[in-house]
């Protein structure tokens, strides 16, 4: 199996960047700087308009913690099925209870609104006590990957909890690290961790603009030639 490299795209451009460097996959959102949301409809529809390679979209309706109300919930199902609608590959998603665990009834009905696509899990997963029990559930909901840095601040942090993990799934369901993966490390994390799926930004940082006055504001930018460079690195490690 080959290894695939997910690019966290927080605009069109990044999107189409990800693209021309060679990644196999995107994960679209919006305000990356806070940790991502849901983007728009038009972002979504243009992303799929113009690319090629798998579009999934991260259900997430603002920025903050996993435990999400009736409201919040009404408003990810609305989500979900508007990608479906649209035609996404997947979708990014994931809630917790107050506790700390996965909330299962929460998970279960997003899911079911997904029909198809794929679903990955993503790093409110990192906030979860208990990850082995917290892996069991995702993988009963099932779900087809989890987006992890093994509960660290980065995936090279959490390395060690992140080989675990892939021992636990045991093939059962794709362990995917991300948070501060980079060129220097990817090929590093996937000798010692065995996972075959990383996600990361491959971002650099566009400067304001001092004629947008009150406005003006720096962003992150997905980089071609940054998401080349991995990719390369990737297919470096052979089977």
């Amino acid at each position: 199996m080959t290894r695939t490299l997910e690019i966290c795209a927080a605009s069109l451009p990044s999107a189409l960047a990800a693209q021309a460097g060679g990644a196999h996959r995107i994960e679209l959102c919006q305000n990356l700087e806070q940790g991502g949301i849901t983007p728009s409809y038009g972002l979504i529809q243009e992303a799929l308009a113009q690319l090629s390679i798998s579009v999934f979209v991260l259900i997430r309706p603002r920025p903050g913690g996993f435990a999400y109300n009736a409201d919040e919930l009404a408003i990810m199902r609305a989500d979900v099925v508007i990608c479906r609608e649209l035609g996404c590959a997947g979708v990014v998603l994931g809630a917790l209870t107050p506790a700390g665990r996965v909330d299962v009834a929460a998970c279960r009905s997003l899911i079911a609104a997904a029909g198809p696509m794929e679903i990955t899990f993503h790093r409110a997963f990192d906030s979860c006590a208990d990850q082995a029990q917290a892996l069991e559930d995702i993988i009963a909901l099932g779900c087809q990957r989890v987006l992890t840095s093994g509960g660290q601040a980065t995936a090279e942090t959490g390395q060690d909890q992140l080989a675990a993990l892939v021992t636990q799934a045991a093939g059962r369901i794709r362990i995917m690290p991300g948070a501060g993966v980079s060129v220097a490390n990817i090929q590093a994390l996937a000798n010692h961790t065995g996972a075959r799926e990383f996600h990361t930004s491959a971002k650099r940082v566009v400067q304001a603009n001092p004629a947008d006055g009150l406005f003006q504001t720096e962003r992150f930018e997905t980089d071609a030639a940054l998401v080349a460079e991995l990719v390369e690195l990737l297919h470096g490690l052979g089977k």
